[in-house]
């Protein structure tokens, strides 16, 4: 029988995704392993590989669609023998029915962190969609556009009840628009079930600004220009509003005096060798802060922590998250166990998943979870300034520029490069003890960079 392929969750928390390319048309055969498709998330592009073999039967979604929800059915494979033009185009409902005896997805805990580690393959590509299984509730779900779902939500309509003109009968922004015209569709208030439980209470929402028609009264018309907010920007303001509501913050900062450091810095890239013709490594001030913090966590592990809700998860390795700039936002790469890397490992692995992150190509392994996370904006010639924690994350270190500037030495004023350092803390996990103990390990070993060599 025919196989669908659905939109598949790259993480617990995705609920819709961009189906960018497909790298297959109707009629193809596929192979296990094929890559038929490409999907944006709002932080990279990820493709899509084949377990089943087949035909391509039917593209239920075209590339270049916007929004698709996890689950929907984007295409269907005739298996072996069947007829590949025989195969018909599901039915409105969009999203494939849940296996009695297949695992319902888990929903992530609050503050979990945004990973995937079950659903992606031994190289790091996500399993083709088919594997991913509808959770309860989606069997019934209409097979519209993202626009006609919210004008129906908007106007009180059921979506079921409205017939699609779309390819393959999806339903678009015009059928909602009729149904609404005819005055029919409208969806039946919902009536508890015999003997059903209690619907759980909604969750608080976040609290929110102004309204989008609030702000712009504010200002003349055409005085400025609108621009959407794409997936990584909603994702981003709605992560750090989370964090900023949920995660009780707490800040420490000191100096850290840096010409010892520049010096040992200056040294290593000189003697670094030759590998085609180029330096083997080079050494930036943001490399030698990673493997400090990476150092200071080890030696101060009661900070190298999680917080849950029922317990503290203690972690065995320092994995540093970098923030890197990328257009439309930013992204955390990870250096995974950096207390155990040399500083050229951590260097090398820093600039190829920069340029990889520039171009939305890591992988979710490669910039979700971590224990703690970088910040560095020295490079703009910010003197100092205090990050956002970023749960499962419990710390972060905001990173200024390093600046000659006057200091007191044995009671007579001299001249060093110093560099402002703030620790953000998540007060339920590290208080401010033991995040004054972590920043002064990490202090200890910028100012006495030998020891990172050891």
């Amino acid at each position: 029988m025919p196989t669908n392929i659905l939109m598949p969750a790259l993480s617990p928390t995705m609920e819709k995704g961009n189906l960018a390319k497909w790298l297959k048309k109707e009629g193809d055969t596929i192979k296990s392993g094929d890559i038929i498709a490409e999907i944006e998330t709002d932080k990279a592009t990820m493709e899509v590989e084949a377990v089943d073999e087949g035909v391509l039967a039917k593209i239920v979604v075209p590339e270049g669609t916007a929004d698709v929800a996890v689950n929907e059915i984007i295409g269907v494979i005739a298996g072996e023998g069947e007829d590949a033009k025989s195969v018909s185009a599901p039915a409105a409902g969009g999203a494939a029915p849940a296996k009695s005896d297949a695992p319902k997805a888990e929903a992530p805990k609050a503050g979990a962190a945004d990973t995937d580690s079950g659903h992606v393959t031994g190289n790091g590509k996500p399993l083709q969609p088919q594997s991913f299984v509808a959770a309860s509730g989606n069997a019934s779900r209409a097979f519209a556009s993202p626009l006609a779902r919210r004008i129906a939500k908007d106007a009180g309509l059921d979506l079921n009840a409205i017939k699609g003109s779309g390819p393959h009968g999806r339903i678009v922004e015009k059928d909602v628009e009729a149904a609404k015209a005819g005055g029919g569709a409208k969806a039946a208030p919902a009536a508890a079930a015999a003997g059903a439980p209690a619907a759980k209470p909604a969750a608080a929402p976040l609290a929110s600004g102004p309204s989008d028609e609030q702000v712009k009264k504010l200002f003349e018309p055409g005085s400025y220009e609108e621009v959407p907010h794409d997936g990584m920007r909603k994702t981003i303001a709605r992560r750090l509003t989370e964090a900023k509501q949920t995660v009780p913050h707490f800040y420490v900062t000191v100096d850290c005096e840096l010409d010892a450091l520049l010096k040992l810095r200056g040294e290593l890239n000189a003697a670094a060798p030759e590998k085609d013709g180029k330096p083997a490594y080079k050494l930036s001030v943001n490399d030698m802060v990673i493997k400090a913090l990476a150092l200071a966590l080890k030696a101060v592990p009661d900070a190298n922590v999680s917080w849950t809700d029922n317990t503290m998860l203690k972690h065995k390795h320092a994995d540093v998250g970098v923030a890197v700039s990328i257009p439309g936002g930013l992204i955390t790469p990870i250096i995974r166990d950096a207390c155990h890397k040399s500083l050229s490992q951590i260097s090398n692995e820093m600039k190829d998943m920069a340029a990889r992150a520039k171009a939305r190509k890591l992988k979710p392994e490669e910039y979700q979870g971590g224990t703690t996370a970088v910040s560095n904006l020295g490079m703009f010639g910010v003197k100092d300034f205090a990050a956002i924690v970023n749960p499962p994350h419990a710390t972060i270190l905001a990173v200024g520029a390093g600046e000659q500037r006057v200091i007191v030495k044995g009671g007579q004023p001299a001249v060093a490069t110093v560099m402002s350092v703030t620790l953000s803390t998540d007060h339920r996990a590290v208080d401010g003890a033991l995040g004054a103990e972590l920043l002064a390990a990490f202090k200890g070993y910028i100012e006495k960079p030998l020891a990172m060599l050891v």
